[in-house]
């Protein structure tokens, strides 16, 4: 049953992310989120916990700011909290921050910062200020990529530097990143590339070894005070690999590491952050140290992982901008098992046997969550998609699935 608040979360996209999200306010408040998307994704189809709205073209800056005017509009006698739940929404909202403020409490950092932080290139030089380690990492562009010899050896890892123009591409065998084990798939790797709309700099990264497993991922919460209020690190058990999903995380277990919390918060503060921020990294075992990867200006796709340990990453960002309540800093140390897999491919794929048994351990003891399965929100048509959905997942691995910790 919905309950009444004064204010209405409008969480903008339409996948995994905005149904935790939409969920996870569900659950701290009883109330209904408006979710705008350019479609609507089985995720959040057939759904009795959120109103969605569909609005073609949302991602695009002419579409972007009228619809939301218009939403206010309708909503005008509610405080509205504006929410990403993808990296084109997050950098919109960011772009039109100033507009948008007018209508919608936006608790997203300035323009200027983000554009010190998004691009990987300027991430990296703070990365160096703030003693954080990287990948051996060099660039690559449109006119230099014929003769390009990267500085390290193979396997070597590529990926866009700007994520939103490279979601907006199309060529033949996309895929989110690259592994290429030579000198002539790097270069047919980046001929594709580069025969697309995509002409911005191609980032190309030393390989980490290791499983998905060696992957970290950690999610905070920066108060309005630009105070770090929450952090949750996830230790991936496996992720996906499908072309579009890889470098998604599909099964994680919450772990903790009190120095590396400590490193990320006093990073956070000092540069002014607020918000939701996201880092991936992985642990180098040749030299025991985590190598960043990024960070995301809004809270993972994943990030429902932190809501189901028992601390509500949505209340964190209502509590504070909706309902001004005080909060002090919380480092999560509960452990929980967060899958958006059937328990059938998690154990058949995931290779760390330590991690599987703390898995089955914590599904034992009911410590277990599959975001998208709420028994509060279910009914049969959900029901059904969700659980083809789920049958995908064998297929899918099937398919994609190598073990040599390459996401290939």
């Amino acid at each position: 049953m919905a309950t009444e608040q004064p204010f209405l979360p409008v969480l903008l996209g339409s996948d995994m992310n905005a149904y935790g999200m939409a969920r996870a306010f569900y659950e701290a408040y009883g109330i209904k989120p408006l979710v705008l998307g350019r479609s609507h994704l089985t995720a959040t189809q057939d759904s009795h916990i959120l109103q969605f709205q569909e609005i073609d073209r949302l991602n695009e800056q002419d579409v972007f700011a009228p619809a939301l005017a218009e939403v206010a509009k309708k909503y005008a006698d509610k405080k509205l909290l504006l929410l990403a739940c993808g990296d084109d929404y997050a950098k919109l909202i960011i772009k039109n921050k100033p507009a948008l403020q007018e209508h919608f409490t936006v608790p997203y950092i300035d323009e200027s910062l983000m554009d010190e932080i998004l691009l990987k290139e300027n991430f990296y030089k703070m990365c160096d200020q703030y003693n954080f380690k990287y990948p051996g990492t060099t660039t690559v562009t449109a006119d230099n990529y014929e003769n390009f010899t990267p500085p390290f050896d193979y396997p070597i890892i590529l990926k866009a530097s700007n994520s939103v123009e490279y979601w907006a591409c199309k060529f033949p065998g996309k895929k989110k990143v690259f592994v290429a084990h030579d000198d002539a798939e790097k270069t047919a790797i980046l001929k594709a590339i580069y025969s697309s709309t995509y002409q911005d700099t191609m980032i190309i990264q030393e390989f980490i070894p290791g499983d998905d497993s060696y992957m970290r991922v950690l999610n905070a919460y920066v108060g309005k005070d630009g105070k770090v209020k929450l952090m949750c690190l996830g230790n991936p058990i496996l992720e996906e690999h499908s072309p579009e999903g890889i470098g998604s995380y599909a099964a994680i277990v919450t772990t903790y590491d009190k120095e590396l919390m400590d490193q990320v918060r006093f990073f956070l503060e000092d540069i002014g952050y607020t918000g939701f921020a996201n880092f991936d990294m992985k642990y180098d075992i040749r030299d025991k140290q985590y190598k960043l990867f990024e960070i995301n200006l809004r809270n993972g796709r994943s990030s429902y992982y932190v809501t189901a340990s028992g601390h509500n990453l949505m209340k964190y960002v209502a509590d504070d901008h909706m309902l001004n309540i005080e909060q002090d800093v919380t480092y999560v140390q509960d452990k929980h098992l967060w899958m958006i897999i059937p328990k059938g491919v998690l154990f058949k794929y995931a290779s760390n046997e330590k991690l599987k048994l703390e898995a089955k351990k914590l599904i034992s003891e009911g410590k277990y969550t599959n975001s998208l399965y709420f028994n509060e929100d279910m009914n049969t048509k959900r029901w059904v998609k969700l659980t083809l959905n789920n049958l995908n997942y064998y297929r899918k691995y099937k398919k994609y699935f190598n073990n040599k910790g390459l996401s290939e």
